[in-house]
């Protein structure tokens, strides 16, 4: 059966006893982001998550918009990002995607917005852990044909840049 790592059950003083509630190891992965309310109270079992299981989150902390979620605890996030054309003194639009795993204390839709934090490496392409998840206000990635330009916070105006804030 599944147990987290950190809980031991045999303890000689809960052996006679039945508790009420399962013991349950959770920790604050610091950086100023809440421990969630499912991974205090939830019952899933996930080792490489940094708020239940034996991951430290160090290094970069990166957001993307959530474009894909169909496997299985990992999501991939896509990062745009503008590169400057020194020859033609303009900018152009170029994107990253990112394999980041997901604890199932998040659900993230796609095109929801996530902040993910660098931790070692979890599987082949995976370094990242997702540490919140911001709701998106539009409806679905591919229901918005612009979903693309909606990401951006900077307006291309005959190919200087303007920053918004």
């Amino acid at each position: 059966f599944q147990k987290q790592d950190a809980v031991f059950i045999g303890s000689k003083r809960l052996l006679g006893k039945k508790s009420k509630r399962a013991m349950r190891y959770f920790r604050n992965v610091g950086l100023g982001f809440p421990t969630p309310k499912e991974a205090k109270e939830g019952n899933f079992v996930d080792k490489k998550c940094p708020f239940t299981g034996n991951v430290s989150i160090r290094g970069a902390i990166l957001k993307g918009m959530v474009i894909s979620t169909k496997m299985k605890r990992t999501i991939v996030i896509r990062r745009n990002y503008l590169h400057y054309i020194k020859k033609f003194n303009r900018f152009e639009k170029r994107h990253s995607n990112l394999a980041v795993h997901c604890s199932p204390a998040f659900e993230p839709k796609e095109g929801d917005i996530v902040t993910a934090g660098q931790c070692r490496p979890l599987a082949k392409t995976v370094r990242f852990n997702v540490l919140k998840v911001d709701k998106n206000q539009s409806s679905g990635l591919h229901g918005s044909s612009s979903h693309f330009s909606d990401t951006w916070r900077t307006i291309l105006r005959d190919g200087r840049l303007l920053m918004l804030g």
